[in-house]
């Protein structure tokens, strides 16, 4: 049996799970989503919704059991403005898996130190999917299993330092996958290691980091998919600023910012 059938038949036993036994954190739930070789799953059914009024604070490990949330109240603009508050916010060290974000998604879900996302998902994304803060150069920002749709800018922001590393995922119809911040006042060296992802068209650009302050991105076993005149950028450069807008300067693999060859990209 392929990898690829197992892999999926873990996450509908994952989900049947938590159907019976409602939010929890065992070892049948890790199993769906630890095999950091998974190819992308089809797009889940949830398990049950909750509406979220109030950002809810995430210590240690949350199961969501495949629950859909969305915002309501102050969280429920759907808006792009920026500054929203999150649907979720992760302290340092953190996980949160097996989670489904509804619409209205207001930013999403926020990272103030090294998290781990695991099997999560965005039904229609709002500000941002995700956003890496904290101070930390050694941190880091796992995104292993799940997907983005309907991103209209984009799905990652990385505004503190460290690594941001986006394994076994999907995206379709979005701006950017990754973006290390254009213009934040407080700017760092930023890394991005993106690995074994699908993106569907339409959509812009990969990666989007700004080679003035050292940002690095690396590229392996993505696949685009319906962009035969090869429309969306893998990786773009910019000169980031402290204030104002980051000027474009180029795109491309060059052996010491974006980092890939063409093998590791695939077109069908």
């Amino acid at each position: 049996m392929s990898r690829t059938i197992l892999t999926r038949m873990a996450a509908a036993i994952v989900a049947a799970l938590a159907v019976a036994g409602g939010i929890g954190s065992g070892p049948a739930a890790t199993a769906a989503v630890s095999d950091t070789n998974a190819t992308a799953a089809a797009w889940p059914t949830p398990s049950g919704q909750r509406a979220v009024g109030a950002t809810i604070n995430v210590s240690g490990t949350l199961d969501g059991g495949m629950v859909r949330y969305y915002g309501t109240g102050d969280l429920g603009s759907g808006g792009q403005d920026e500054g929203q508050d999150p649907i979720f916010k992760l302290a340092n060290g953190a996980v949160l898996r097996n989670v489904i974000l509804g619409s209205p998604a207001a930013d999403g879900i926020h990272c103030s130190g090294t998290c781990t996302l695991q099997n999560v998902w965005w039904e229609d994304v709002g500000e941002d999917a995700a956003t890496f803060k904290g101070t930390s150069s050694s941190q880091t920002m796992t995104i292993d299993g799940g997907g983005a749709r309907s991103a209209s800018d984009k799905v990652f922001q990385h505004n503190g330092p460290g690594t941001m590393y986006i394994r076994n995922f999907e995206v379709s119809n979005f701006g950017k996958l990754y973006r290390s911040c254009g213009n934040c006042s407080t700017q760092h060296k930023r890394n991005v290691v993106i690995s074994n992802v699908t993106i569907t068209a339409p959509g812009k650009s990969l990666a989007g980091i700004n080679t003035n302050y050292g940002d690095t991105a690396r590229f392996s076993g993505v696949t685009i998919v319906g962009d035969s005149s090869r429309k969306i950028v893998v990786c773009e450069k910019y000169r980031g600023v402290t204030s104002g807008e980051p000027t474009k300067i180029g795109s491309g693999a060059d052996g010491v910012n974006c980092l890939y060859s063409s093998s590791d990209i695939t077109y069908r």
